[in-house]
């Protein structure tokens, strides 16, 4: 990418995001994955519903924490995946100041495979050269 800005693409659901930096056209992937696994639902389930679901709203307020401290760091970031995740996302910092220099788009998505993700991402940011 010419243009000197630093941009990231995060196909994402519920339980997993694909970090993916956009750079002199190339992409770097990595994953970050929600502490809340199914099995840790099942167990948590086991035990109360009332404690699974708080449990639940932690991990996810974890997950989108770790998340949006990533974002801050880049001048665009395009969000998207099959849930509504990225929207959930977005709108735990949309009005956070610390956040109104990162340009934000959001797109639906269905799944895809890691070079599906990374084509979308090059194709997505090199149109908006």
């Amino acid at each position: 990418m010419t243009t000197g800005k630093k941009t990231l693409g995060i196909w994402m659901d519920n339980s997993s995001a694909h970090l993916m930096e956009f750079a002199n056209d190339t992409i770097e992937t990595t994953v970050l994955d929600s502490k809340f696994t199914h099995q840790e639902k099942l167990d948590s389930l086991s035990k109360s519903e009332k404690g699974m679901h708080n449990k639940e709203q932690h991990a996810q307020a974890a997950y989108y924490k770790s998340l949006s401290e990533t974002i801050r760091d880049y001048d665009q970031v395009l969000l998207f995946g099959p849930t509504n995740a990225k929207d959930e996302l977005y709108n735990t910092f949309k009005d956070n100041p610390l956040f109104k220099e990162v340009a934000v788009f959001l797109l639906p998505a269905d799944k895809m495979t890691e070079n599906q993700e990374q084509a979308f991402v090059r194709d997505y940011f090199s149109k908006s050269k």
